[in-house]
């Protein structure tokens, strides 16, 4: 079992960063690849981000290369998204996840842990 807690959302004007965390406790994370989603009102939940397990490998949505950058720590036992130029249509809840597998980290179905969630809203 791994237990993730997403913290850092808030509310941001346009332009503006945030960098989101997730703590994970429970089984080694140094195990696991680590993704970040988000969910916006009326939407489905996409992907944003992925990490390798010991983080050489990154992945990012079309929607935010260049703004984005996802990172881990395997000796806090966390993960992180920095968040940068944001944009109103970033304005959603975003959700860190664990996944055992190596690949396809892109899709929902391959992580086994989710966090609750942490808003992050957008003013224009």
């Amino acid at each position: 079992q791994v237990q993730l807690v997403e913290s850092g959302g808030g509310l941001v004007q346009v332009g503006g960063s945030l960098r989101l965390s997730c703590a994970a406790s429970g089984r080694a994370f140094s195990d696991y690849s680590m993704g970040w989603f988000r969910q916006a009102p009326g939407k489905e939940r996409e992907f944003v981000s992925a990490i390798s397990w010991r983080g050489g490998y990154t992945y990012y949505a079309d929607s935010v290369k260049g703004r984005f950058t996802i990172s881990r720590d395997n000796v806090k036992n966390t993960a992180y998204l920095q968040m940068n130029s944001l944009k109103p249509d970033d304005t959603a809840v975003y959700y860190c996840a664990a996944a055992q597998a190596r690949w396809n980290l892109a899709q929902i179905s391959s992580y086994h842990y989710w966090g609750q969630g942490t808003q992050v809203t957008v003013s224009s």
